[in-house]
């Protein structure tokens, strides 16, 4: 609505009263006034100019020429616009009625979670198989391979079959023979085909192990039980010797460790946490003691408590160092006097990951002492467990006891048609 402002207030301004003439000014325009009623009524070309600048009342500005307006915009703008309707407002929702408030329900208890099943403990079986399964990867898998998608049978076969029985740790010996054995299966049977070698194997390998298969000497009802413990460090002697403590005790008997390791006062440590670990007792000397004198006070302290059983640990030695050998035939000579003859066991504990270095070492032991078996540990980390078969044939010495894991009961009394078994392919 600017331009309406404008008009109105130049309206305004046009019926403002005029300033009152000055009295000279008026006298000199009427005497021009009645000279010039003489004269007619257009005016003259020469005509006074009457120059008002010098009086400073009469000057006045000069108004600007009025813009014209156009009347229909005047009346229109002069008119009040009418007001926009308003919006009816919407009718309000029903309200819904107010319903009394129910009292809380108890919350519903949840259903307690159901309890996982336990695992199912592993049968024997299935933890021995389980066990010797890089043993079995690496011989009868190995074995069954060299038949597939063989038709005959060749010369070349049997030749594959020596590397593969070598490369188990078997050894030379005892691999000629298997594989003498094979060849003269084949030779007899006919109708028989490639597939038949690797039953054939295992039926060679079976009679390698029986004539040294020899159970373990367990303790029983007719007397007290002497097991004598030999090995080189590190092949798990002292573990041995815990795990069967622990598996004497749960029999009920009452089991009494000799710590005969005195050139390593960590051994006798260890000895001592398995002992109580077993609920065992235990006889100690100082390091650096006579394991003779060891062995000597565990057979005198076992008779005056009563044990059942009697274990006596020995320092570890390698088989090449031939005075440590001849001292451990001293702590044999002492038991076997003292107790009245030889040991129940006398154990050789061998690490069978060393594969043919444990041959050596069985057969340097038993020509110190009269070995009447051999442990074979940590065959569950190894592929080398043909090394049961190298020192049944080439030493006849059985071996009594494998371990086939860290547990307690993975030490295992040996089978040797369960060994077999499980070592078969699928």
């Amino acid at each position: 609505m600017k331009w309406f402002s404008r008009f109105r207030r130049r309206r305004q301004e046009k019926e403002k009263p005029l300033e009152p003439i000055p009295p000279e000014v008026a006298e000199e325009l009427e005497t021009a006034g009645e000279e010039g009623q003489t004269e007619t009524d257009q005016p003259s070309e020469q005509s006074e100019v009457v120059d008002l600048g010098e009086t400073e009342d009469t000057v006045t500005e000069t108004p600007e020429p009025e813009k014209s307006v156009d009347p229909m915009e005047l009346e229109a703008e002069s008119e009040p616009a009418e007001p926009e309707p308003e919006a009816e407002p919407e009718p309000a929702a029903p309200s819904e009625p107010e319903t009394e408030p129910q009292p809380a329900s108890e919350p519903e208890p949840e259903p307690e979670a159901e309890p996982e099943p336990a695992p199912k403990r592993m049968g024997m079986f299935a933890r021995l198989r389980s066990g010797l399964g890089k043993t079995r990867e690496h011989l009868s898998s190995r074995v069954a391979a060299l038949v597939r998608g063989r038709k005959a049978i060749t010369e070349e076969m049997f030749e594959e079959l020596e590397e593969v029985l070598i490369q188990a740790d078997i050894g030379v010996p005892t691999t000629l023979q298997i594989v003498d054995g094979v060849r003269e299966r084949f030779r007899l049977e006919k109708n028989a085909s490639p597939d038949d070698l690797p039953q054939f194997v295992i039926d060679e390998m079976k009679k390698v192990l029986q004539p040294a298969s020899k159970p373990f000497v367990k303790p029983g009802d007719d007397g007290p039980r002497l097991y004598m413990v030999v090995g080189v460090n590190g092949a798990g002697k002292t573990t041995t010797i815990g795990k069967l403590a622990a598996r004497f005790t749960a029999e009920g008997r009452k089991v009494l460790l000799g710590a005969g390791d005195t050139f390593r006062a960590a051994a006798i440590d260890q000895l001592a946490v398995w002992a109580e670990r077993a609920g065992a007792d235990m006889v100690r000397h100082q390091e650096g003691s006579d394991p003779a004198a060891v062995a000597y006070d565990t057979i005198q302290a076992a008779r005056s408590r009563g044990s059942d059983v009697v274990i006596i640990d020995t320092a570890g030695r390698l088989q090449s160092k031939v005075n440590l050998m001849r001292e451990l035939s001293k702590v044999y000579r002492v038991v076997e006097r003292e107790w009245g003859g030889p040991p129940d066991e006398l154990l050789l504990v061998i690490d069978a990951t060393t594969g043919q270095n444990g041959l050596s070492q069985a057969k340097l032991f038993h020509e110190a002492v009269p070995l009447t078996g051999v442990v074979l540990t940590k065959l569950d980390g190894t592929a080398k467990g043909g090394i049961v078969l190298a020192i049944a044939a080439e030493l006849g010495l059985p071996v009594k006891l494998i371990g086939i894991g860290e547990g307690i009961d993975d030490l295992r009394d040996f089978d040797a048609d369960e060994f077999l078994r499980a070592i078969a392919p699928s």
